[in-house]
């Protein structure tokens, strides 16, 4: 049977490599004259090779993490005060299994978000569902929908990644309906699945967020039983690299030096 109808019948069984790795496998095969067992030890390498990559794909799609520079471009040297050792420790992603949440909490621009969207990927990388959203996004998506089975659908898209990010809490202010939302996002996730916020506040400020809101102080509570807090001092690296603003430059004409005209 030719190559390429062989290849044609191993996608129609189900096999998912893609044609050119196939062809290439079929050829060394055949030039090394590998036994049986060794052409299928190989065709299940590829073949779990592409599915991994192909999962990965899926999982990163619905994990919206958005662009996001790499860790190796992040500057360490630049904040006054950050434990670059607990940060490794978080990476090695025993957090996740332990179902321990993760609180990155600073001023603006010291990195909070690029550190958690990097350990998302991280995440992702080693097989775990991520979702990343900032929690006005988060919090806007749950409050469009209509009905109370719209809702719970929806809700599953926050309760159900084995590590769910909301980015920037604290930036704008919040009803008491989003804040039971997010309660209920807390209290279903408790010690199942970790949670990690990246905030500017501390924890005794976040009721000034939730105006009215009484569930806060619970949610709070939840969310700090099992936390590793992460706190970053330092100027905004943004404003420590933005372009140095050009002189003003005076679109009137200049006077002319010597005695003025009477006219």
């Amino acid at each position: 049977m030719p190559a390429d109808d062989v290849i044609t019948q191993l996608q129609t069984l189900g096999i998912r490599a893609p044609k050119e790795a196939l062809r290439a496998l079929i050829e060394k095969m055949t030039k090394t004259r590998a036994s049986p067992v060794e052409v299928f030890e190989h065709l299940a390498v590829l073949e779990r090779r592409e599915r991994d990559t192909r999962n990965l794909q899926s999982r990163t799609r619905q994990a919206t993490l958005g662009n996001f520079k790499p860790l190796d471009a992040f500057d360490w040297s630049h904040p006054r005060s950050i434990d670059r050792a607990l940060y490794e420790q978080l990476l090695t992603l025993d957090f996740i299994r332990a179902a321990n949440n993760v609180l990155f909490r600073g001023p603006s621009g010291v990195g909070k978000t690029m550190l958690a969207q990097n350990l998302g990927q991280a995440a992702l990388e080693h097989g775990y569902t991520v979702r990343y959203a900032t929690l006005a996004d988060a919090l806007a998506d749950l409050l469009k929908q209509e009905s109370l089975p719209a809702l719970e659908r929806r809700i599953k898209r926050y309760t159900t990644p084995d590590l769910l990010i909301l980015d920037e809490l604290g930036y704008l202010p919040c009803d008491s309906r989003a804040a039971d939302l997010l309660y209920n996002i807390i209290s279903r996730r408790h010690e199942k699945r970790p949670t990690v916020f990246t905030t500017n506040l501390p924890y005794k400020q976040w009721g000034g967020v939730f105006q009215g809101a009484a569930c806060v102080v619970a949610m709070v509570d939840r969310f700090a039983q099992h936390c590793h807090a992460y706190d970053i001092d330092g100027d905004s690296w943004r404003q420590k690299n933005a372009a140095p603003t050009a002189p003003e430059v005076s679109l009137l004409p200049k006077r002319k030096r010597g005695r003025p005209s009477l006219g």
